[in-house]
């Protein structure tokens, strides 16, 4: 499976923009040769005078995090609406992940922020870093599946190779409301991929019952002291019938350590 090159990061310079910028750092280190690419995203044209001043700029932020990478990080400027923007930035550059800082809101239940609408609309792998959360090496991750089989396992890939970089174990989570006895037969399916797309990084898979499926993954976190949260969202489910993304956009809002999509 493939590794991690490049990874976009949307940056505005708010203070979401920047911890997401220090975290991305920080996740690739200084000895991988990973490309970090921060997407600047204007509304305007930008004049010469705007794209010195601006690049100035990124490169204080940059030396003032003081985090060492094998490859300089780059600034690339854009007009145009963010999110699409930012979708065919990754397509033309070939970037492997997208991580964006959100400031989330645990406070509502149906806002979406530009990190949430961008999770949604995505068909790559997106990192949401909440502003304020612990930067930590990943080596606790938690992947939550629901009922359904496992549509594209090949998604796990980029699971995989995060789990390699860093050694970490992968804790499966399934949360049900009723009955997992009446899944079993899909359970035993999921069970093989995992095992076969996870190797041995696989660590567990718990099935823990809660009539509030949102309030269940949260408080797993916090339990196993999760680093990394993993959803494999179904808005863009072929085989099934796609979902609207409620739970993906609930646990970008909500929740307290980054969350990756895998779409």
């Amino acid at each position: 499976m493939s590794s991690i090159t490049k990874i976009l990061v949307p940056f505005d310079f708010t203070e979401a923009s920047i911890a997401a910028l220090d975290y991305t750092l920080s996740f690739v280190g200084f000895n991988r040769p990973i490309q970090v690419q921060a997407l600047y995203v204007s509304s305007s044209a930008l004049k010469e005078a705007d794209l010195k001043e601006t690049q100035d700029s990124f490169d204080r932020v940059v030396g003032s995090l003081n985090r060492r990478t094998m490859k300089k990080p780059e600034l690339l400027m854009v007009q145009g609406e963010l999110i699409a923007s930012i979708l065919q930035t990754r397509t033309d550059q070939q970037a492997d992940l997208i991580i964006m800082g959100t400031l989330g809101d645990k406070s509502v239940d149906e806002h979406l922020t530009n990190t949430s609408q961008l999770v949604l609309e995505a068909d790559c792998p997106v990192m949401a870093v909440p502003f304020g959360s612990e930067i930590k090496t990943p080596k606790e991750i938690a992947l939550v599946l629901g009922k359904e089989e496992i549509e594209n396992p090949r998604l796990l890939g980029i699971l995989l190779n995060i789990a390699r970089m860093f050694n970490a174990k992968v804790h499966v989570l399934t949360i049900y409301k009723e009955s997992i006895y009446e899944e079993n037969a899909i359970v035993e399916s999921n069970e093989d991929t995992l095992e076969y797309y996870l190797e041995h990084f696989y660590a567990e898979h718990t099935f823990e019952k809660n009539q509030d499926i949102e309030k269940g993954i949260l408080d797993y976190i916090k339990e196993k002291d999760i680093d990394l949260l993993t959803i494999l969202p179904r808005n863009h489910a072929q085989k099934t019938k796609p979902s609207e993304g409620r739970l993906t956009k609930l646990l970008t809002l909500h929740s307290s350590v980054p969350v990756l999509t895998l779409d």
